[in-house]
């Protein structure tokens, strides 16, 4: 006999929701039960265009059969391997295919659970590269202003939200920030990358003139800011970036966890924006959103620093029990299978100019001060109340959601990013709901 899933309301109270208005959502459930391609079910029977990707994860949208397919194979053939001095063939065969699809000069890949892992061991990466070529003293971090990197110590300490740190006491030592890159006064309204703010990665020189180079171990940041808000990186700052860290033998460390996979039309944004990083953190369209997953993708100079001393020694005192773990494996070779043959980083390309123009066919509604977009990225940032932050933002959340779409909201800013195989009738039907939902605010 089927069991009934469908909670009821002493369900609730155990499980102590993420980044959550726990007290709002226990009070009005909202519930998916089912998911296929483009659209969540909800546990009243309503159908969900998903305009989020779930959490900028589902790229080839939901329960795709190669990597469901994947998964129940793998699950049967070799659950668990240690990746601690054994392997299986599945994250050899993987990591491979990661190297097929990445930036050329990228050639190693260190296997996480998530993104916030991914950024960690990035870090650690940086500072114990250093001390491996013998310049020891190269330790401090150097994160942007509204960055985010994760929840760890570490990603939060890089990173540059406030309410992602104020909470969490004093976190990592010698960590400084470059300003962020939203200049809305000459940038408003762009369509694509914005023309004014190239000149911001300069105060990386003033950074490293006041520490001095030779303490810096890595700058990271996003190539597109996505969790505070899709900031698109002005013309020519990534690549100003990349020459102030290489002139200074910094690292430059991408956090891709967001834009890799396809969301820019491309693998990874380091080959949208030819700008080739020293190191590169994935996860979330690694396997589709489906398993938890992440990987540090790096240069061979970086991982080459490491491979030194007796061959019986552990090179790298690091890693987790589920690094490369098979099914988890199974699912990402699978969904590198799903994205090539059905040509959705091609797909996302050509589709990327109809969704700009339908995400701009919003300004002018109520409330609207900005608009920006990058391939299927994309923000409406809202003029807040006063003395209420975030409040008309999560009231557009909620009567979206009310109306079948479902959208992401950081501060007052709606954020979208819909998986890579939505059509122009879909993108249609999400902006033109969302508008609605625009006209409807207080």
């Amino acid at each position: 006999m089927a069991l009934d899933r469908k909670p009821t309301p002493n369900d609730l109270n155990a499980f102590w929701m993420p980044f959550t208005a726990n007290r709002q959502f226990k009070k009005a459930p909202r519930m998916f039960v089912g998911a296929k391609d483009m659209h969540y079910t909800t546990s009243d029977g309503r159908q969900v265009l998903d305009g989020t990707a779930g959490l900028w994860c589902c790229n080839a949208g939901h329960c795709r059969p190669k990597i469901t397919e994947a998964i129940s194979r793998q699950a049967g053939e070799l659950d668990y391997a240690p990746a601690f001095q054994m392997g299986h063939p599945i994250a050899f065969e993987l990591a491979n295919r990661l190297i097929d699809i990445a930036p050329k000069g990228i050639e190693h890949v260190f296997y996480t659970n998530s993104g916030s892992e991914s950024v960690e061991t990035a870090l650690k990466l940086a500072i114990a590269y250093h001390r491996a070529r013998g310049e020891g003293a190269r330790t401090r971090l150097i994160g942007r202003e509204r960055g985010y990197h994760g929840v760890n110590f570490g990603g939060i300490s890089v990173g540059g939200i406030v309410n992602n740190r104020k909470v969490f006491g004093t976190l990592l030592g010698g960590v400084d920030h470059m300003p962020h890159t939203h200049l809305p006064g000459v940038n408003a309204y762009s369509h694509g990358q914005p023309e004014h703010g190239a000149n911001l990665a300069d105060e990386l020189e003033r950074i490293v003139a006041l520490h001095g180079a030779e303490t810096i171990a890595a700058v990271i940041v996003e190539p597109v800011a996505g969790s505070t808000g899709v900031l698109i990186p002005p013309k020519g700052y990534l690549e100003k970036l990349r020459a102030i860290t290489a002139k200074h033998g910094i690292l430059l460390i991408f956090d891709e966890v967001i834009t890799g996979f396809g969301r820019l039309g491309s693998p990874f944004a380091a080959q949208h924006f030819d700008v080739l990083p020293d190191l590169m953190t994935t996860a979330k369209g690694l396997t589709n959103g489906v398993i938890p997953m992440g990987a540090v993708l790096t240069t061979a100079a970086v991982h080459d620093a490491f491979m030194t001393g007796p061959e019986h020694m552990i090179e790298l005192f690091h890693g987790y029990t589920y690094s490369g773990n098979p099914i988890a494996s199974a699912a990402a070779i699978a969904t590198l299978d799903t994205y090539k043959e059905e040509g959705l980083f091609e797909a996302c390309a050509d589709i990327a100019p109809y969704w700009e123009q339908a995400l701009h066919s919003l300004k002018g509604l109520p409330h609207v001060i900005d608009i920006r977009n990058l391939g299927l990225i994309g923000a409406v940032e809202l003029e807040g109340i006063a003395g209420e932050p975030t409040k008309r933002a999560f009231s557009a959340f909620l009567a979206a959601y009310d109306k079948g779409i479902l959208i992401r909201t950081t501060g007052d800013i709606i954020a979208m990013s819909p998986p890579l195989i939505v059509s122009r009738a879909q993108i249609d039907e999400l902006i033109g709901k969302l508008g609605d939902v625009l006209r409807g605010l207080a």
